[in-house]
């Protein structure tokens, strides 16, 4: 199952299922908002819900 939950940059279910075991618990979150944060977010262009 590598459905793509971020388009982003490109998280997969998997990816986030990985991180959570390798972590205890998920830090892809942390590292979408930080590069929110720095502009680096292409929602609008990239995720065919444009959000």
């Amino acid at each position: 199952m590598n459905d793509l939950i971020c388009h982003c940059f490109e998280y997969t279910r998997k990816d986030i299922e990985d991180d959570l075991r390798k972590n205890g618990h998920s830090l892809i979150m942390q590292k979408i908002q930080a590069e929110k944060k720095l502009g680096s977010c292409q929602c609008a262009t990239k995720n065919p819900k444009g959000r």
